[in-house]
Order: C-alpha cells, then sequence, then structure tokens
C-alpha cells in the first residue's frame, strides 16, 4: 500500500517505521523545516536543549517504547540514562539522601515533616502499592493472550476490588481521604500543575501512577514481588537522538521524509480519504492516510466539519486542553552543578495548585511566581554544552493567551523575570548568560503548525475521551498525544504502533499502551 503519514513527530515516525518494516510505501509530509515535532533537539552557538521532554518514562525493555525499540532493532542506537529529579517546597525539599534508604524513604521522610499524617502516609503507600500492581497486571494482560490473558483478568478484578472505593474520586477526594496538612497534598498534587489540570478534575486513582517513586530515586530497583516497576530516564545527546534513530529506520526500509511540506487538505471521496492536497497546489493520492497533530487543524481545517459526524463535532469543540508554556534555554558560563543537585527539580513555589491552574486558564500569567522546572541537561550529557559550560532549560506553565497584553509585547519581561526567580536558586544565573533562546506559547504553535498551543495534547480530566484513532472517514487514521492513546512519548508511540499492527494491518499482535 501507498501510506500517507501527516507529521513527525514521534506518533508519526512510530508509525512509518512499523509501515515501511512491513514493506509499504510510506511517505511522511513534515509542515517545519526539522523533523520531530516537540521531541526535537534545538542547538544554538554550541548549546543544545530539548524542546518538549525531560525525564521520560516508557522506554526501559519492559516498558511501551522500549518494546517499540526493542520490536525495531534500534534500541542500541538510543543511549539512555537513569536518573531521578528533586522537588523544592518554600517550607522543605525532597531529593534522594545520599545512601539509599529503600523504596519508601519519601514515606519516612514525610512523617517527619508531617507527623499528624503518618498514619495516612501509611494507608496511602498502601493504596500506591496496590495501583502500581494493577497497572503493571494491566500492561501484562494486553500483552498476553489465551489463559494467562484469562488467568491476569481475574487476578486484575481480584486486586481492583481492593481499591474500587476509590474508582470515582478525583485526585483532590484521594489525597482528602489520606492527609489532612495541605503542604503535604500538594507533594502529589504539585505533577498535576504540569498538566495543568486541577486536583478536583484528575481521576483518583491516577495520583500513584503519576507519582511513582522511581522518579525520585535511581536506585530503588526495578524488580519488585509482583514484577518490573516503571522507571525513568533521559535520551542522552538530547532527545533527537530517539528521532533520528526511528527516521534513520524509516529511510533505510525505503519510507520517505518531506520536510517544508505543508499539508492543506486531505482528500476525500464517498466518505474515503484518497490522499492529501499540499499548500503549493500539489495532490499526493495514497490507499490510506494517517494524520497526527492538533484535533482542530485536522478535523475542522484539513477534513472539514461536512465530514465529520455532530457527536465528534462536539466532543473536539468542548474538550478540554492543557495549556501551555514558557520556555526559557540558556547558556551560562558558570558550574550550577554547585546549587542542584540533580540534573532536573521541580520548583514548587505555591501550594494551591487548583487556584494556580485556574489562573493559567483565565489567561493570568505567574510570572514564574509559582513555580518553576530547572532542567540542566549537560548533568547527564556534558557534550549538549562547550566544555566546561552548561545547557539549562527554566520553563514554567503559561496561558495559551494572555488575558492582557501580548505574548510577543512580554516575551523578553517575562524571560528577565524568569531568570531572576531562578537565580534564587542558581545564584550568579543571570551573568553568567551567554546565550538563549525564548519560547513562548506561540512560538510552539508556529514549530508544530496547530491552531492553538497545548503542551502535551489534552487535559487528562475524568470523564472526558479524546477523538477515536479510526475516524468517521474510511481509511483515515488519527494518532498522536490528542488522539484516544494521550499523551506522552510513550503513549503517542504505542498508540501509532498499535494503529498500524491492529487496524491497518489487522495483524494479531499484543497490545501495547
Amino acid at each position: 500500500m501507498k501510506i500517507i503519514i501527516i507529521g513527525s513527530g514521534i506518533a508519526g515516525l512510530s508509525a512509518a517505521a512499523y509501515l515501511a518494516r512491513e514493506g509499504h510505501d510510506v511517505i511522511i509530509y513534515e509542515y517545519f523545516f526539522k523533523i520531530g515535532g516537540v521531541t526535537a533537539t534545538i542547538h544554538q552557538n554550541g548549546y543544545s536543549w530539548d524542546l518538549g521532554p525531560l525525564l521520560l518514562g516508557g522506554l526501559a525493555p519492559h516498558e511501551d517504547l522500549g518494546i517499540i525499540l526493542e520490536e525495531l532493532g534500534i534500541a542500541e542506537k538510543v543511549e539512555l540514562v537513569r536518573e531521578d529529579r528533586g522537588q523544592w517546597f518554600p517550607d522543605f525539599q525532597i531529593w534522594p539522601p545520599k545512601e539509599y534508604k529503600g523504596p519508601k524513604w519519601r514515606r519516612e521522610y514525610l512523617k517527619e515533616i508531617f507527623p499528624e499524617d503518618s498514619e495516612g502516609l501509611d494507608n496511602y503507600y498502601e493504596f500506591y502499592d496496590k495501583m502500581v500492581e494493577i497497572n503493571y497486571i494491566i500492561n501484562q494482560r494486553v500483552r498476553t493472550k489465551g489463559l494467562k490473558a484469562f488467568l491476569l483478568k481475574l487476578k486484575l478484578l481480584f486486586k481492583f476490588f481492593k481499591v474500587k472505593k476509590y474508582q470515582n474520586m478525583s485526585a483532590a477526594d484521594v489525597l482528602d481521604e489520606f492527609f489532612t496538612n495541605p503542604k503535604l497534598k500538594a507533594v502529589y498534587a504539585g505533577i498535576l500543575a504540569d498538566m495543568v489540570v486541577k486536583p478536583s478534575e484528575f481521576p483518583g486513582l491516577g495520583v500513584p501512577l503519576t507519582n511513582i517513586e522511581t522518579a525520585f530515586d535511581k536506585r530503588i530497583p526495578i524488580d519488585a514481588k509482583w514484577g518490573k516497576r516503571p522507571i525513568y530516564m533521559y535520551v542522552k545527546h538530547g532527545c533527537e537522538t530517539l528521532v533520528h534513530a526511528f527516521a534513520d529506520y524509516i529511510t533505510a526500509h525505503g519510507g520517505k521524509i518531506h520536510i517544508n511540506s505543508t499539508v492543506e487538505k486531505i482528500l476525500i471521496q464517498n466518505n474515503q480519504a484518497v490522499g492529501i492536497k499540499l499548500k503549493n497546489g500539489q495532490e499526493e493520492y495514497a490507499d490510506i492516510v494517517i494524520a497526527s497533530g492538533g484535533m482542530f487543524n485536522t478535523f475542522f481545517n484539513l477534513i472539514g466539519k461536512e465530514h465529520l459526524p455532530d457527536d465528534l463535532i462536539h466532543l473536539i469543540e468542548t474538550r478540554l486542553l492543557m495549556e501551555s508554556v514558557f520556555m526559557v534555554h540558556l547558556g551560562v558560563d558558570m558550574d550550577p552543578t554547585k546549587f542542584h543537585r540533580a540534573a532536573l527539580c521541580y520548583y514548587y513555589l505555591t501550594y494551591d495548585i487548583e487556584e494556580g491552574v485556574e489562573r493559567c486558564r483565565r489567561g493570568i500569567y505567574h510570572e514564574g511566581k509559582d513555580g518553576f522546572v530547572i532542567y540542566i541537561y549537560s548533568m547527564h550529557s556534558p557534550d549538549m554544552a562547550p566544555p566546561g559550560k552548561h545547557a539549562i532549560t527554566i520553563y514554567t506553565i503559561a496561558p495559551r493567551k494572555l488575558k492582557e497584553s501580548s505574548w510577543e509585547d512580554k516575551k523578553e519581561e517575562f524571560c528577565n523575570k524568569l531568570i531572576k526567580e531562578a537565580e534564587k536558586f542558581l545564584p550568579g544565573l543571570f551573568e553568567s548568560i551567554e546565550t538563549k533562546i525564548i519560547m513562548t506559547p506561540e512560538d510552539f504553535k508556529k514549530r508544530i503548525n496547530v491552531c492553538t498551543h497545548s503542551f502535551g495534547g489534552t487535559a487528562p480530566v475524568m470523564n472526558m475521551k479524546n477523538p477515536a484513532h479510526q475516524t468517521p472517514i474510511k481509511n483515515l487514521f488519527y494518532i498522536g498525544a490528542y488522539s484516544e492513546s494521550g499523551g506522552g512519548v510513550a503513549g503517542a508511540a504505542a498508540g501509532a504502533r498499535n494503529v498500524v499492527l491492529k487496524m491497518i494491518l489487522k495483524k494479531n499482535e499484543r497490545t501495547i499502551l
């Protein structure tokens, strides 16, 4: 078959790799002059920074993206380093202890700070253990067949019965169930700010799964008595090595990747996708079209509402998106490692995650005062900066549109304010800057060709679903962060892989996700 893929993000690359492996004629059309979408790495004056991903899950051999790399035979081309991250709050900080104190050291540390919630911490970690094991069983079940799959289903039902009471609770409800101190609740709700979702909206069963303990200490063993724990890794030398591994595989198997190629329309005849029309007027025909990217551009511009059922139009128009980010990439002539114990630290300067997200959605940017992330690439990949220097990214969540003024008018002012906030933790930062790149929500919007920028796709809100991979148009499939697979590098890749093998090629392959 001839198959056209719109977009060269991780979803498009994954789909193309599996199709090329099977000998199909695959062509990717990428709007930008570089491939990778937000999984790309950018360069300036000898420094390098990733556009999007930080510490990634799913890359271990027993996890979704790790399985994909192994299946395609490109795992050895992507060098990984297992790492952890810190958490900084106004009244306390959470860093891995110098001497390893076991997989639950955070629980004991937090008991010292919040003795009134000691029993609640014990109860929460019982809940945590159950949910991590349930998640492992789910992943194993979808990868097995026959009697083993049936037995895993029975085991899953038994395990789920123990947490069923939390099924319809929000994250806020679950945290209220275990803890009394709002500062302790913020320890487990803080990561939701990164998704720009309120604790009152996020599914409660997801709290443990967004606070996996291995993210906070790389010394926690992978093996557990019930199976293997999820772990977190950096892609050494930047995420572009992951992108290039996929791209090289695609072209080596006869696939083509066209950059600077804007798709203007998906051609549809008799409710069947037959090809695409490019901005330059050129038309290309194919047996199948796979689209990735933003919902609004894909469904309302490239396809057109006239081809869509009312319920899908309503879903897209009402689906809540994450907000955007304001990101400052710096090349510095200083040693930040004297002040920063790990490559990545989340600085939470407010305990009120609910209100912080609400303000962001109202178009009010906090200018770094609510918190930010500092990521020092050169602590795990020295080649991402000149010798003796460091590549740093500081970023915050930010409204897609400002309530007052515009991002273009405010970008320099906001950049300086964010650097000054970060300098409180990295003394001498401002004066050490040799080069910088500022990325506003508008810059991201232009970079990935979307109608409105959402950093990570749709917001993970209770009782909301994303557009399905199988669109209402025959031979047209939808993949990526806004599709039913959801966001995240591993999730988008796994969703694309499943679409190709299970839906397009109809192979009796195990599902991963």
